[in-house]
């Protein structure tokens, strides 16, 4: 659901990044409430453990497309959506420098899309409200289903709004259907890691596995993803008739640009060693984040 910049005008995407850029202000406020030494560890190896889940493309039977786990829910409901999507948000923001996986002008449409409406919207008015079920089933689906569906609905108002799209109507119920099967796949992954983590409550034996999966995923497994296009890039496939790419005006010149300067610099190395290196980046970065939240929480006394 990574939108690029030739989807995306900048009388859509700089309010946007203004948008979450205020989400992502007030989202640091209200994590430094309750974030302590202890949730340091669990923060970076999640927000890892979900960038490499993000590189696994599955192929959805019979649609010649594929889908990926996003992890907002998991993320929210594990470190408490304001960390949730705060991770969500950088992981976006690697992928995009460095992968050049949805678009820089794009960001906050991605970040609204992926982020804020899982953390913000789908976890408290579906999970939380269903979470006095012991079994993490029902609201995991259910809540990813709300989060992808309204982030398949954004990201045609999106389109729409940028002149990019002249006829919704068909986009829509491509979007909707393709994410929808990618929602129960996301659902049942995500009650199976809460089961996992209520066991083992982020014991050392819980975050030493993820770690080592983490690396297995991006080194190994990634080799073995689908190659077919994921439901966004297969619903404009299907839409191409009515499809016109923005990718005139200096702010798309410059977004471009940037990008290509910050991607080259994995394009050197191989699949798995782009990816094991993307792994290594986002771990320092959440190592400094994490670090300075806790430290600065720390110094007024509060922890």
């Amino acid at each position: 659901m990574h939108l690029g910049n030739s989807v995306i005008c900048p009388v859509t995407g700089i309010p946007m990044l203004i948008a979450m850029g205020s989400a992502v202000y007030y989202a640091l406020k209200s994590a430094k409430k309750d974030f302590n030494k202890n949730k340091i560890l669990p923060t970076i190896v999640l927000t890892v453990f979900v960038f490499c889940l993000q590189m696994i493309n599955f192929s959805i039977p019979y649609t010649g497309a594929s889908g990926h786990i996003i992890g907002g829910i998991l993320l929210a409901l594990l470190l408490g959506p304001s960390i949730g999507f705060l991770s969500l948000s950088l992981i976006l923001l690697i992928q995009a420098l460095f992968f050049a996986d949805g678009g820089i002008l794009a960001l906050g449409c991605n970040i609204f899309n992926m982020g804020f409406i899982s953390c913000f919207i789908a976890y408290p008015l579906v999970y939380k409200f269903l979470s006095k079920n012991k079994n993490p089933l029902p609201p995991a689906i259910l809540s990813s289903i709300l989060a992808l569906e309204l982030g398949s609905v954004a990201v045609v108002i999106e389109a729409v709004l940028s002149g990019t799209v002249i006829k919704p109507l068909w986009f829509l119920c491509l979007m909707i259907g393709i994410h929808l099967i990618t929602a129960l796949a996301e659902g049942l992954f995500t009650a199976a890691i809460i089961w996992i983590a209520q066991k083992h409550n982020f014991s050392k034996v819980f975050i030493s596995s993820l770690s080592l999966i983490s690396i297995m995923l991006a080194g190994i497994i990634s080799n073995y993803a689908s190659s077919k296009p994921d439901g966004l890039e297969w619903s404009l496939l299907n839409i191409s008739n009515s499809f016109t790419a923005q990718t005139q005006g200096q702010i798309y010149n410059i977004a471009e640009a940037i990008q290509s300067k910050t991607s080259i610099i994995l394009s050197s190395f191989s699949h798995s060693e782009a990816n094991i290196i993307g792994l290594i980046i986002l771990s320092i970065i959440m190592l400094v984040f994490t670090m300075l939240i806790y430290n600065r929480e720390n110094s007024t006394g509060e922890v």
